[in-house]
């Protein structure tokens, strides 16, 4: 039977279709001292449930790292939203989601029930916007909570809070006494020194941080001479980003050597993984890989695990909440 036999089949019969047969993973990791059974995770706003589940159980993952979550529904930028580059995409969604009741109602309640471990992401246009989407996520059943500081915030006169130390600061001072959950920080790279919003973070009440967030960049038509997308600029992703992540995990390593942290960009193989392990990250995320290859996250965790084999001084470190640098 061919894979869309099998998986017309599937969705006929409501049953789900596992490229992979379930299997039993050799190297875990910790993250700010939760137990991730393998180093991979999905990133933020390239996983769909809906979707992925005709193909492999989510459960295997470490981690799903789940679309942002607003107060109140966002629709989004306007179209167009998407233009290619030379190894990467660029995109300006704009966090369109149904907003955290929703999340709380259908998608968190479905992941659980399918035994994922669950990072929330929350995200904002204003501080007040963070608060109350914490405050709803505060007891429910995700497992860690991922902030998004990469959002153009109104608090903070438009920018993005994660470019301002001081503002990043203070947001952190709002929202740490709210909840015993872990709490990531997830950075841009659009700063001049990633470790200094980075260590604000850590200073107020970060317990993991996640980087990096897309890379601003543009694409302009060169039959009109205007920009692809409707708005103008938008964050670039995928293979042409990797030695950006990596040099972003190393530097924040090596500034903050104890906080854990989670390498994201240009990864679509167990050996980039491996490079940002190497760097000095405790796991990692999977995003646009997975949008051309909706098995990616799973794939790239397999070819993980067996490279961690002829690896045991890594796997040791990694599954004791350590790292390699």
């Amino acid at each position: 039977m061919s894979l869309t036999t099998a998986t017309t089949a599937a969705r006929q019969t409501d049953k789900h279709i596992n490229i992979y047969e379930p299997y039993e993973w050799k190297h875990s990791t910790q993250v700010a001292g939760v137990t991730w059974k393998n180093p991979v995770g999905t990133a933020s706003g390239t996983f769909q449930y809906a979707a992925v589940r005709w193909f492999y159980d989510v459960s295997q993952l470490g981690a799903v790292s789940t679309k942002g979550c607003s107060p109140i529904p966002w629709e989004g930028n306007p179209s167009p939203r998407t233009a290619e580059g030379p190894a990467s995409n660029l995109n300006a969604v704009g966090l369109q989601n149904p907003g955290v009741d929703h999340y709380l109602e259908d998608d968190l309640p479905k992941l659980k029930k399918a035994g994922a471990l669950v990072v929330a992401n929350v995200a904002g246009h204003c501080d007040d916007d963070y608060m109350q989407v914490v405050a709803k996520l505060a007891d429910s059943d995700a497992d860690m909570l991922e902030i998004n500081v990469s959002c153009p915030n109104v608090t903070h006169g438009g920018m993005s809070v994660g470019t301002d130390p001081v503002a990043l600061a203070a947001l952190m001072d709002k929202l740490r006494p709210m909840t015993d959950k872990p709490m990531i920080v997830k950075l841009t790279p659009n700063v001049t020194d990633i470790t200094v919003p980075a260590r604000a973070a850590v200073e107020h009440g970060a317990d993991a941080l996640s980087m990096i967030n897309t890379v601003l960049g543009m694409r302009l038509n060169i039959r009109t001479g205007e920009p692809i997308i409707a708005n103008k600029t938008g964050g670039v992703s995928g293979p042409a980003v990797l030695p950006i992540g990596i040099a972003a995990v190393y530097r924040v390593r090596t500034a903050l050597p104890e906080i854990p942290i989670i390498g994201i960009g240009g990864i679509d193989s167990g050996e980039k993984a491996l490079e940002y392990l190497y760097a000095g990250a405790n796991a990692v995320e999977v995003g646009a890989a997975a949008l051309f290859d909706p098995v990616a996250p799973l794939r790239i965790a397999r070819e993980l695990d067996d490279l961690l084999d002829e690896r045991p001084e890594l796997a040791a470190k990694l599954a004791a909440g350590k790292t390699w640098r």
